[in-house]
């Protein structure tokens, strides 16, 4: 909103808003000197701890990230171009809320927690309770996001990001699946693009999941990526394959 005060970490996004001024802040903080927030990768209390000035350059290339979390490496090497990758923040892209946002799903079927810093303290909120809506979160007015955390795998894990875009390249996300499958555990699917904001499904079912269960989570619009029908039909392709090779990473892992 006008003259609210912008937040500026990898500035991809803000920058942007900036540019088209679909962003008219009365001023813009860059973040990325301050002391108090981590840009490290940190393993802690069985969780991976991934510092809110950390970019997606260093989360890709980074052993236990992709030893841990395939999904979010895949998810995270389609956001942009190379350049973008070495400047764009994993913190920046969950808090932009973009219902289509890359990152978002893998991070959601891994069980990410955001961890929030603000006057009243700090505070850790499930990843599916963040957003609120299209670029909006449960980030209150003076309160900053640190960190985001993922738990680390106790048995054979298998996930998979797969999207489709309208052309190769830098574009948005038409629609995007992740899946994550373990054994004795239901199988959680991370939605994009198919919603107002992005989508968690959690699965019951042990051999194929259930399409209708994914579909009735969703309520895909039409725009100039794409209609809601191809949408829905796009969705159904993408979770089955996505669930299948999340199956065909859990046995090689196991």
């Amino acid at each position: 909103m006008p003259g609210e005060v912008e937040l500026l970490a990898g500035g991809t996004d803000v920058v942007v808003g900036l540019n088209k001024r679909t962003s008219q802040p009365a001023a813009v903080v860059d973040l990325k000197r301050l002391d108090a927030l981590p840009r490290d990768i940190e393993e802690s209390d069985g969780r991976l701890r991934i510092g809110a000035l950390a970019v997606l350059t260093e989360l890709i290339d980074d052993p236990r990230v992709r030893q841990h979390f395939p999904a979010l490496v895949e998810a995270s090497a389609v956001v942009g171009s190379v350049q973008i990758r070495n400047r764009a923040t994993l913190a920046g892209n969950v808090c932009n809320a973009s219902p289509a946002a890359d990152t978002v799903p893998a991070l959601l079927v891994y069980g990410a927690r955001v961890n929030v810093l603000g006057a009243e303290g700090d505070r850790v909120v499930a990843l599916e309770e963040f957003f609120t809506g299209p670029g909006e979160t449960v980030l209150e007015r003076g309160e900053v996001v640190t960190s985001i955390e993922l738990p680390l795998p106790s048995q054979p894990v298998g996930a998979a990001f797969l999207r489709i875009t309208r052309r190769r390249g830098f574009d948005l996300g038409t629609v995007s699946v992740a899946c994550r499958v373990a054994r004795g555990e239901p199988t959680r699917f991370g939605l994009g693009a198919v919603a107002a904001r992005p989508v968690l499904v959690v699965d019951d079912a042990a051999e194929e999941p259930t399409i209708d269960h994914v579909l009735s989570a969703t309520s895909p619009i039409t725009d100039i990526r794409g209609s809601r029908e191809y949408r829905l039909a796009m969705l159904e392709t993408l979770c089955r394959r996505a669930f299948a090779l999340a199956h065909e990473r859990m046995d090689a892992a196991a």
